[in-house]
């Protein structure tokens, strides 16, 4: 059995990191589950060598959230390749909005699935008329020429992508093109980056060729949504040819899978959704059985809806039994199964329309269709709940997940082996209960391998950002006196707050007192986001500094790298609690039911916490970079959170007020 060493590229181990290593390999050996707690620094991208060198033939699969995490597990094996193993084959997979070339309204992957239909259906008919390389077909290529741009049934680069041979029992059957082989044997040995796909692809189908080269891969690197997705993943190993117990899974960020599952997991349907359904049934008037029938249970449903208009909640739950009872009375249905039954087959039907028009977009009766489905069986699973939202223009249904860890559980029990790692997934044994329970998981939490002197970490015991104190004059004169003795650092500096209210208020009381640094804003708008934040780390070549005000959890706040100036401090002003509505109360009974006392700590707090601590681990990237880290909310030093912060931080944190933070900056700043 193949070492760690064969395949670890470096000529030495980084603090802590060997027992990392052995850890990993240890799950891969034993086929067991791993919770790696590992801050920046320590490597963690190097457990993959350890994997490798216990995988005995087993596909390694990688899951990232981001281009930026997929980009340095590429540069983590091309370094493995080039050092230890020649040999070695690896590719990735990212999301087809960002791989597909084909232009076209709706969903990517309901476009590709029914163009790549009839493509092939087309590719066929040709190949029994003795055409057997389709990109050469001249009635192929006239369809291609004549079809509309906006509404495509035949795509070009997946004719480019197969070729028709003798099948083994006569006949012909269907294979990838010579070109897309050769591409394909050269993306597994060769980078290629996600920037330089398409022109490596050339005229081939992007997606088919790296799935294509993924087939002999030893790794293969995916976003979440390939693995969680259940849609997605079994076609992926249906294309892979290979079976979940054969595979070992690494998850990057794991702090993050429970929000992806839960997203995953719930649907919401609006007002909107339910005038569309009603015009899309319009037109189904016997055509399709059920349409009618269906169509007039659609103003008890908007009637439902208007009717929440009365609360005096912005979110709450509704009954989903009485939601029933309400849209069947009087109806042709006497149960909910019988409408659901009509629903699914009005479903099929109008996607099967809307495929031969070589429209993809989501139907609003799709959407309809899974709602009610899930709506029905969140009666007998505590893990959804019926929760309808309220602003000032519509009210939105929802059927939320709010525990990922049935689907976390079934997911590391198909697979050979699973390994979850982050930089903030303290404290560990919190996150082992919350996403697998009493299932057999090892953990393990790495001390910071950064050297102590380059740093310094500071909790406040004078200010809070709890709605008690929230009109306090001296609280709120207090956070402003830290915000103006924080901004005057050298280099970039963030200040992070839970809501954009807060970050509004105080950015608005201080922007216009700050004269040593250009003040940025964090805006709503994901556009706006980018340019300002790409202006923001440009400063410190211009020899300027400046001061972002941002979100804990918002857009600059996670998984970004602000190497050197481009972030010297980070001050979190506030716990980032979620706001404790009737569901909120709903979620945290479900966990102390399920967890005991500790469980309104995992449903309620630990998601702040990790908040604050991602917000914060922007600062300190790699080992030459010197920061100051401050918690700025009294309640962070209170027993129960404090012993969530992550372990390092709790050793090193310098309890203190406003006066002492000033003399403390002013002492870091003369260094």
């Amino acid at each position: 059995m193949p070492d760690i060493s064969d395949y670890f590229p470096y000529q030495g181990y980084r603090k802590n990191q060997q027992e990392m290593l052995e850890a990993a390999a240890r799950a891969a050996a034993n086929n067991s589950v791993l919770l790696v707690d590992a801050p920046t620094g320590s490597g963690k991208s190097s457990v993959v060598a350890a994997l490798l060198a216990k995988a005995a033939g087993k596909k390694i699969i990688i899951a990232v959230r981001t281009i930026s995490q997929l980009q340095i597990f590429i540069r983590e094996l091309d370094m493995i390749r080039i050092k230890k193993q020649r040999d070695l084959k690896f590719t990735y997979l990212i999301g087809k909005g960002n791989m597909c070339p084909l232009g076209g309204y709706g969903d990517v992957y309901r476009r590709c699935e029914g163009v790549k239909a009839f493509t092939t259906s087309l590719m066929q008919q040709r190949a029994e008329r003795g055409s057997y390389d389709p990109s050469q077909d001249k009635v192929i290529r006239d369809q291609i020429a004549r079809q509309d741009k906006d509404h495509p049934l035949i795509c070009p680069y997946f004719v480019n992508s197969r070729v028709f041979v003798p099948g083994e029992e006569g006949g012909r059957r269907m294979v990838p093109s010579p070109d897309i082989r050769k591409k394909s044997e050269t993306a597994q040995k060769k980078v290629v980056t996600p920037a330089d796909l398409h022109s490596f692809a050339g005229r081939c189908c992007p997606y088919d060729l790296m799935l294509s080269a993924a087939k002999g891969a030893d790794v293969l690197i995916c976003n979440y949504y390939h693995l969680f997705n259940d849609e997605i993943r079994e076609q992926l190993y249906v294309n892979l040819g290979c079976e979940e117990q054969n595979v070992i899974l690494l998850l990057d960020e794991a702090h993050n899978l429970g929000d992806v599952v839960q997203t995953i997991e719930s649907i919401r349907i609006r007002e909107t959704d339910i005038e569309s359904a009603a015009s899309e049934l319009a037109g189904l008037r016997e055509k399709v059985r059920g349409s009618d029938a269906i169509r007039h249970i659609l103003p008890r449903i908007a009637q439902f809806m208007d009717g929440l208009r009365r609360s005096t909640e912005v979110e709450d739950w509704f009954d989903p039994e009485i939601f029933n009872r309400i849209i069947i009375r009087g109806s042709l249905y006497s149960k909910p199964e019988e409408m659901i039954e009509d629903v699914i087959a009005i479903k099929e039907a109008l996607r099967n329309m809307s495929i031969e028009k070589g429209d993809f977009r989501e139907t609003a009766i799709e959407k309809l269709c899974e709602f009610l489905i899930r709506l029905y069986r969140s009666s007998t699973d505590s893990a959804f709940l019926t929760v309808y939202t309220k602003d000032s223009e519509s009210i939105t249904l929802e059927v939320r997940n709010i525990d990922p860890a049935n689907r976390l559980q079934e997911l590391a029990s198909k697979h050979a082996a699973t390994v979850l790692i982050s930089g903030t997934l303290s404290p560990v044994d919190a996150y082992r209960r919350y996403y697998f329970g009493d299932m057999p998981v090892e953990t393990i939490s790495l001390a910071n391998s950064f050297p102590k002197e380059n740093r310094m970490v500071l909790g406040t015991a004078d200010i809070t950002t709890a709605f008690s104190k929230r009109q306090n004059a001296e609280n709120t004169k207090a956070i402003e006196d830290y915000i103006m003795a924080f901004s005057r650092l050298p280099g970039n500096v963030a200040v992070y707050f839970p809501s954009y209210q807060l970050q509004t208020q105080f950015a608005n009381a201080c922007a216009s007192r700050i004269r040593n640094k250009v003040v940025f804003i964090e805006p709503r708008e994901s556009g706006e986001a980018n340019e300002a934040l790409k202006e923001f780390v440009s400063l410190p070549s211009k020899k300027k500094s400046g001061i972002m005000f941002a979100v804990c959890g918002g857009k600059w706040s996670e998984g970004l790298d602000y190497r050197g100036d481009q972030m010297t401090a980070a001050m979190v002003i506030g716990l980032p609690l979620a706001p404790f509505t009737p569901v909120r109360r709903m979620v945290n009974s479900y966990f102390k039911r399920k967890f005991g006392e500790q469980g309104e700590f995992i449903a309620y707090t630990l998601p702040a916490i990790n908040k604050s601590m991602q917000a914060l681990g922007r600062v300190l990237r790699t080992e030459t970079d010197r920061g100051v880290l401050i918690l700025g909310d009294q309640r962070f030093l209170s027993p129960e959170i404090f012993a969530g912060v992550s372990p390092w931080m709790q050793k090193e944190m310098k309890r203190c007020t406003v006066s002492e933070v000033k003399t403390l900056l002013a002492s870091w700043d003369a260094k």
